[in-house]
Parts: structure tokens; C-alpha cells; sequence
């Protein structure tokens, strides 16, 4: 069994346990060196003493992985495949929450409805610091994942460089910095925070040198995403999300999506190798300032993506308070190929709070694993929480993701399917509820050994060395 590299690291930051000087006189260094020599062996025998524990610790998850194992498998599951199909899902990322969505525009307070809340220290300034940050959460979760970028992350070396005009290369640090990591990229325009956005309108706006530049954002992004897939060999997938809208009751609700629609069709025009990039699309109820009508609802864009044949974006904080995207998502892949999930938390509104390992995000693991769809289906997470550590933000959420699929995994789904199809609901209920105090986690911390990541509570040891020897430091 391999085991974390983190915490054999921990016992190197024991102090000096003999905190001794040489004397004057001729045995001072005979003297230095022999006090030199017990706190090196003491170090020696820390170490040895941190690796039996390490050792020891190993055997107790391996021990109760074992015992799990053949719980399960009187159920008919396999966790071993479980595990092995779980290694294959990469998650997406959001750049976003390291610096609390501002982007190196340094163009000035957010618009377009989002709001990051909470001023907590250490907050990424540049794209090394975000790198830095981004490797960190990584580090601590397990599994091979992706990262989500968004237009204003470019690295233009200084230069005013507008976002009609952003190349591939304004990405290619970006683009090296995943190729080393061998992972993914996906992108997205950003339509909001810019002076042509202040009004709130933009691929629907009526003015058409307003419309034409963010046209051309658009196609610009497109490009970007297919030199990211194609530097990668792994497809990019592109995401358009504008803020369009008002805020109290319009009197013309169609011109807007009359305009939005002739927008979508240019910036689409181009036809771009779907092994490079794909294109998705997301709608949504309602913003800030946008509480009567937004322009890209979620019926407009899923009409718009099954005429067109483009991926529609999920987003869990899009939709009515009550409203869960589980249930969507088997009923729009019966016209679509693949759709892209932005898997968020809101509270009350779409307050995009860290994702917890709830009953909503448990639904999306299932609805994507019941129905076979993990190679059609596009994770990304979507949530910013400047009140919290933001790697520690990182890490819950995609920790907490991939726990929802892991129990999605460990379901005798086919077991489940016979009881539903031969109208057994009592026996289903029975098995579903069974399922809730089976030792899933035994099955978690062996995994996360697997994968050479913390188990349990360890990986906040690791934020919070990181907090203090990194992220304090920042202004």
C-alpha cells in the first residue's frame, strides 16, 4: 500500500530537541559534534517512529477497506471497479475561487450580478500565486482533475490587450503549466466586469458596435479553447454565460433573444474540430439586477443547444431555490450528446457557497452514474467563497464531489433496477435506506491512500502550513 508523502514531511518540523552551543576551549567541537550526533539520531528515530505510525495507520485503513469490501460485495458490488471507475472522472476546477473571480484586467469591482463575500487574507494577485494555490488544492485531492478558465485570467505581459483581441498565446503559460501537470482546460468568455458590460446587456445588445465586440470575444474564446485542446490532446470545452437583462418587468421580452440568437449563430459560424473544443451554452433564472428577465433562460439556451447541436450548461445555482439539476439531466441527454455541469451550493439564492456533500450534490452523483452517463457528462464546479481559505474551499468542494460519485458507485444499481421494474418499491425503499450506513468512508480513506493524498481531517494539516508559510505573506 503506498502512503502519503504529506505526513511522513510533518516530522521534519519537529523543533531541535537540544537546543545546545559549543563551549569555548579545546573540546568545544569534540563537544558540538557529539551534541550534534544525539540530535540527529533523535531526528533518525522520529522519523522511524512516524513511519511505524504511518505503517500502522496504513494497516487499519487497509483492514477496514477489506471488511467494507465484503459488505458490499454481499450486495452484489464490486468496489474494487468502483474505485477504478472513479480514477476515470476528472473534475473541473474553477480558476475563479483562488481570487475571488477578479481576474489581472485590475479592471475594478465585479459586475453582472456576482458577488464573491468576505475579505478572508491570502487571496492569489498574480497567475503564479494562482498556479501556486491551484497545484496546493490539487495536491490534496484525489484523483487526475481539470481547471476551468475564464478570459480575464490572460497573461498579456503587461499589455493592454482588450478581450476582442485575446490570441492563444495570452493562455500559453496556462497552457504549458496543465501540459506538465498532464490534465485538462476548459474556458469561457467573460461577459461581464468591462465598460461595454456596465448596462447589462451584452450579445443581445442593441447597439451593434456593443454587440460586434463581444461577438468577436466570443469567436476569440472559441479559438483560445481549441489551442488549449489541441496543445493537450484533450478537448477543451467552452463555455458562454452573459449577465443579459433587467431588472424590472420588460415591455419587449423577444428583440433581446432575437439579438442573442444572430449572436450565437456568428460566434459559432467557425467550425472548430469537436476533438479541440466543445461548445456549451448556460442559461439562467435570475441575477442581481436581473431579477425580472434575463435574456439566456434556461429554455432559450436548451432550444437553442439541441437546434444547433451544442452542449447546455447545468448550473445547480440557476434555477429556482428548490429546483435541483439531478433531475435534468437524463431528460436533456435524450436530445443532446454531452451536456457540461456547473455543480454549485446556493443558499436562498445562487450564492455559489463552497459544495458539501449534500442530498442535492448525492442526487447529481447518481443521476450520473444510474445512468451511465460519466463520458457524457462534463463535471465542473462553479462556486466562490472569499470567506474561507481558498484552498481549503477547493478542496472541500471537489473532495465532496467526488465522495457523491463514489456513493453513486457503491449502489447495486442493477439490483435496484430489477426491484423497480418488478414493482417492488418496498424492498427498493429498504435497500436505498440500508445503503446509507454502509461503510462508505473505509472505502474513502482507501482510496485517498491509493491516490497519495491525506486521509480524513490530514489535508487541513497541510492547508493551514501552507496559510502560514505562504499565503500570510501576501499583502
Amino acid at each position: 500500500m503506498q502512503l502519503p508523502s504529506q505526513s511522513l514531511s510533518a516530522c521534519r518540523r519537529v523543533p531541535p530537541l537540544l537546543d545546545t552551543k559549543p563551549t569555548p576551549g579545546n573540546n568545544g567541537r569534540l563537544e558540538h559534534f557529539s551534541w550534534r550526533f544525539v540530535y540527529v539520531a533523535t531526528e533518525i528515530w522520529l522519523l522511524v517512529i512516524e513511519r511505524e505510525r504511518q505503517m500502522a495507520d496504513a494497516s487499519v485503513i487497509e483492514r477496514n477497506y477489506l471488511s467494507a469490501k465484503d459488505q458490499y460485495a454481499k450486495l452484489g458490488v464490486n468496489t474494487d471497479q468502483a474505485l477504478e471507475a472513479l480514477v476515470k472522472i476528472p473534475v473541473s476546477l474553477q480558476c475563479w475561487q483562488g481570487d475571488d473571480v477578479g481576474g489581472f484586467e485590475n479592471t475594478g469591482a465585479l459586475t453582472g450580478g456576482i458577488q464573491a463575500t468576505g475579505n478572508y487574507p491570502g487571496k492569489a494577485r498574480t497567475a503564479d500565486e494562482l498556479r501556486a494555490d491551484v497545484e496546493k488544492a490539487l495536491s490534496l485531492i484525489p484523483g487526475t482533475h481539470r481547471l476551468n478558465l475564464h478570459a480575464i485570467y490572460a497573461e498579456t505581459g503587461g499589455k493592454k490587450v482588450d478581450r476582442d483581441a485575446l490570441l492563444p498565446e495570452h493562455f500559453s503559460r496556462w497552457i504549458d503549466w496543465a501540459k506538465s501537470r498532464k490534465m485538462g482546460l476548459d474556458f469561457n468568455p467573460t461577459y461581464f466586469s468591462h465598460p461595454l458590460a456596465a448596462d447589462n446587456f451584452t450579445l443581445s445588445a442593441r447597439d451593434e458596435k456593443k454587440r460586434k465586440f463581444w461577438v468577436d470575444h466570443g469567436i476569440a474564446c472559441r479559438r483560445i479553447g481549441a489551442a488549449m485542446g489541441k496543445a493537450l490532446k484533450n478537448p477543451c470545452v467552452t463555455n458562454v454565460w452573459i449577465p443579459d437583462g433587467y431588472k424590472d418587468i420588460p415591455a419587449d421580452r423577444k428583440t433581446p433573444r432575437e439579438i442573442l440568437k444572430k449572436s450565437l449563430d456568428e460566434i459559432f459560424a467557425e467550425p472548430i474540430d469537436p476533438k479541440l473544443n466543445l461548445d456549451a451554452v448556460e442559461g439562467k433564472l435570475y441575477g442581481i439586477g436581473l431579477e425580472s428577465y434575463v435574456v439566456g433562460s434556461h429554455e432559450f439556451y436548451l432550444g437553442y443547444a439541441v437546434a444547433n447541436k451544442k452542449m447546455v450548461c447545468l448550473d445547480a445555482g440557476h434555477y429556482h431555490p428548490t429546483e435541483g439539476i439531478a433531475e435534468k439531466i437524463s431528460a436533456v441527454l435524450n436530445f443532446l450528446d454531452e451536456i457540461l455541469l456547473h455543480v454549485s451550493r446556493g443558499v436562498r439564492w445562487d450564492s455559489d457557497h463552497v459544495v458539501i456533500l449534500s442530498d442535492d450534490l448525492r442526487a447529481i452523483g447518481e443521476e450520473i452514474v444510474r445512468g451511465g452517463y460519466t463520458k457524457r457528462v462534463h463535471i465542473g464546479l462553479d462556486f466562490f467563497d472569499a470567506s474561507i481559505n481558498r484552498v481549503a474551499a477547493w478542496t472541500i468542494g471537489t473532495r465532496s464531489m467526488l465522495k457523491s460519485l463514489m456513493l453513486a458507485l457503491l449502489e447495486p444499481s442493477r439490483k435496484l433496477r430489477e426491484l423497480e421494474a418488478a414493482g417492488d418499491f418496498t424492498a427498493r425503499l429498504a435497500l436505498l435506506e440500508e445503503l446509507k450506513t454502509m461503510p462508505f468512508s473505509a472505502v474513502w480513506d482507501y482510496h485517498c491512500v491509493k491516490q497519495n493524498v491525506p486521509v480524513g481531517m490530514a489535508w487541513l494539516d497541510a492547508v493551514k502550513e501552507y496559510e502560514k508559510s505562504v499565503l500570510s505573506k501576501r499583502s
